[in-house]
């Protein structure tokens, strides 16, 4: 049979909830502060049922998480959680404990129940069993490679399949890590993740009057030696450990980019499309929903024709840590892994979001610093549009004071005029309604424009093109589409170079 596939976007707040719907999502996934793996979630109960309520109007479907693994003071709160979420009507619940899974199925057996990744389900065998216990959907750990995925796919036919496509990797199975218990007493099993695998480490020399020095690494010795590490079972293999002045980075994956292999996805008929990001921007929210979106419609109207590199051209404006494909192809290569850098690149910055329309004007709201001359692009949610608009004056949209610039992170309302775009204001209110976001260039250069061509380098190795076909592809996210709209009145590419 033929299966649809749903795209799931994260909803770490109220309002990324509605961009990711607005975006594009088929369904949201989402979750409190207790009980679940969401302990910086942005949700009140309040915002859950509101959002519950947005994303049913729009005919869409929304997913709660009951993903910790219980200990009894857990199982005390269990009951009255589980009370709220017969109440809340989600249209499935995220478990990954047994136990858990077996009281929601006793409890409250209207609830469709889906398997977290936390459980890590990585065979057909384990799927079966999910299934007779009453799951109408698997989440697959990552580690899961695609001809993997086929088989379990062939031999579970009757029940949901759901695979992450995009986002941040673990260093460890699934997040089931102990390194940040160990080391910040924060239980990475309980949603508290410090993160430690992205930490910077310094190398340090234990002498043998057992005093320990650090290994100072400056301008003038750089050059003079490297340390390698030797793995027991590959001794001719040898592994370069970097420092450099901020630390080392040994531990921290790339971010999973499955776009050049969501075709492969959508021909077995994987079922649901799962994007992480809980914590990330509105902005994360919007470009990641929008090409997903926009590539799986393209998918189903052209299979023959069907191209990723322009909507991979997208996903290159997101700050990231460089892609990969994860264990897609079987086990994890030396790519897969950033040894020099742990930070995010990218030369686009979220600008900001559209909070209001008053009459023919946009009302801004920032997130990065905006000065006068900057020229801002709106990422129309209806299609690949965008529509750079140039900004002639700052105007507090409260005060009507004018600025020649405002700070990141203030959060300033700011009133934008629209009476010389071409267009008329019903058709712009369309093209970009409330909610729509906005981006802008950011120049990078030295020692970041490096670590971000080295990123790119290696996903074209993993991909197995050259390396100048993904810069281009990288190159043309800085050029706009066709349709824009120039409130400087050009027809260039991009306005930013008629500023």
């Amino acid at each position: 049979m033929e299966r649809k596939s749903e795209l799931l976007m994260p909803a770490g707040s109220l309002v990324k909830l509605k961009t990711a719907i607005l975006y594009g999502a088929d369904a949201v996934y989402a979750g409190t502060p207790d009980m679940s793996l969401r302990v910086q979630s942005k949700f009140s109960l309040e915002d859950l049922q509101e959002g519950i309520k947005f994303v049913h109007e729009h005919g869409k479907k929304i997913y709660l998480t009951l993903n910790l693994f219980a200990h009894n003071k857990d199982i005390e709160k269990l009951p009255v959680f589980v009370e709220t979420l017969r109440d809340l009507k989600p249209d499935g619940v995220i478990m990954a404990d047994p136990g858990v899974f077996s009281y929601v199925k006793k409890h409250a057996p209207e609830l469709k129940c889906h398997v977290s990744t936390q459980a890590n389900v990585c065979s057909s065998l384990t799927v079966d069993y999910w299934k007779e216990q009453g799951a109408s959907l698997c989440v697959l750990g990552r580690e899961v490679s695609f001809e993997e995925l086929k088989e379990i796919r062939e031999k579970c036919q009757d029940i949901e399949i759901e695979v992450f496509t995009h986002g941040a990797m673990c260093m460890s199975y699934s997040g089931r890590c102990l390194l940040s218990n160990f080391m910040a007493e924060r239980g990475a099993n309980q949603g508290n993740c410090a993160h430690s695998c992205r930490w910077h480490y310094k190398l340090h020399l234990k002498m043998k009057d057992g005093s320990v020095k650090e290994v100072e690494i400056n301008e003038y010795n750089k050059n003079d030696f490297q340390f390698m590490l030797q793995e027991e079972f590959r001794p001719d293999e040898l592994y370069e450990l970097v420092e450099d002045e901020h630390g080392s980075y040994i531990m921290s994956s790339k971010d999973l980019c499955l776009m050049p292999r969501l075709n492969d996805l959508l021909e077995i008929g994987v079922d649901s499309l799962k994007v992480e990001g809980r914590n990330k921007s509105e902005y994360y929210t919007a470009i990641t929903a929008r090409a997903y979106r926009n590539a799986i419609d393209a998918w189903k109207k052209d299979k023959e024709n069907w191209d990723f590199r322009k909507y991979q051209a997208e996903l290159f404006t997101l700050q990231n840590r460089g892609y990969t494909l994860g264990f897609f192809e079987g086990r994890l290569t030396n790519v897969s892994q950033n040894y020099d850098f742990t930070r995010t690149l990218g030369d686009w910055l979220f600008a900001g979001s559209i909070i209001e329309w008053q009459g023919d004007d946009i009302i801004f709201m920032n997130r990065n610093e905006i000065k006068t001359g900057d020229v801002l692009e709106f990422l129309s949610p209806n299609d690949m549009k965008s529509i750079n608009i140039k900004i002639d004056e700052i105007i507090d949209a409260d005060s009507d004071d004018m600025y020649s610039k405002i700070s990141a992170g203030l959060g300033k309302r700011i009133r934008i005029s629209t009476k010389n775009i071409d267009m008329n204001t019903k058709d712009l209110k369309e093209l970009l309604p409330v909610l729509s976001i906005a981006r802008k260039p950011s120049y990078i250069s030295g020692e970041r424009q490096e670590m971000l061509m080295k990123n790119l380098n290696s996903f074209a190795g993993e991909l197995g093109v050259e390396y100048g076909e993904i810069v281009k592809t990288f190159r043309d996210a800085d050029n706009a589409s066709s349709a824009e709209v120039h409130s400087c009145g050009g027809n260039c590419k991009s306005c930013v170079s008629c500023k």
